[in-house]
């Protein structure tokens, strides 16, 4: 009986392993599908990253992404808003 409490538990502290192992990477990889959300945090990181971007037609596309984003937020346009972020935000990413 003590040997099958032991291995039990041997058992739930491995799939407790696996499990913490595994959420930060399941995590990581479902905000990369959902892109960026909107908020007005999210919206003034992604602003002053676009700002410190060399001036170029990539900059200028994702200046154009931040101006409709804002607008999509004051309409409550949340899905909008989030994807137009998401676009800005990858285009600050672009080398």
């Amino acid at each position: 009986m003590e040997r099958l409490m032991f291995k039990t538990l041997i058992a739930a502290a491995a799939v407790a392993a696996v499990a913490f192992a595994v959420a930060p990477a399941q995590a990581a990889h479902r905000h990369h599908h959902m892109g960026v959300g909107c908020s007005g945090e999210n919206l003034g990181k992604t602003e002053a990253a676009v700002e410190a971007m060399a001036d170029n037609e990539v900059k200028f596309g994702a200046e154009k992404e931040v101006s409709l984003a804002q607008d999509a937020m004051l309409n409550n346009k949340w899905g909008a808003c989030g994807a137009h972020l998401s676009r800005a935000a990858e285009a600050s990413m672009a080398k």
